[in-house]
């Protein structure tokens, strides 16, 4: 009984990482799909992967795409766009992503998602630095 208990813990263990990987790569997802969204300067599908306090600040998907032109430009227009570091605990991911503008200054961002009651992930915030010199 006793081996029965520590192996159910050992599994229970293991599996928790294998869904914070999971929620990390859905998150990877989001982002670069957002990402090329915006590439394509398709405002209502960037806009579809905000979160709903995002959407309430910015209520039109142009309106929102007009404050990602102005303020992350780095990511509205990018030659280079890596993903870093990941985590991923009770519904709230972190990812870092290593950018390159389009003037070829580095940057880092930092975005933040949470899982929605629907079960569906979406951008919560990004916070973006620059990092560097052009190359």
């Amino acid at each position: 009984m006793r081996a029965l208990i520590l192996l159910t813990a050992l599994l229970l263990g293991l599996a928790a990482p294998v869904h914070a990987g999971d929620d990390v790569a859905a998150a990877q997802g989001i982002i670069r799909s957002q990402a090329e969204a915006l590439g394509r300067d398709d405002a209502a599908t960037a806009y579809s992967y905000a979160s709903p306090a995002i959407q309430n600040m910015f209520p039109q998907a142009d309106i929102f795409l007009g404050m990602v032109q102005r303020t992350y430009t780095p990511i509205y227009r990018h030659k280079s766009f890596e993903f870093g570091e990941g985590r991923a605990a009770d519904g709230k991911i972190a990812q870092a992503v290593h950018i390159v503008d389009a003037e070829g200054v580095p940057w880092q961002a930092l975005y933040t998602l949470e899982q929605q009651p629907d079960g569906s992930i979406k951008i919560s915030g990004c916070v973006l630095r620059k990092t560097g010199e052009p190359a």
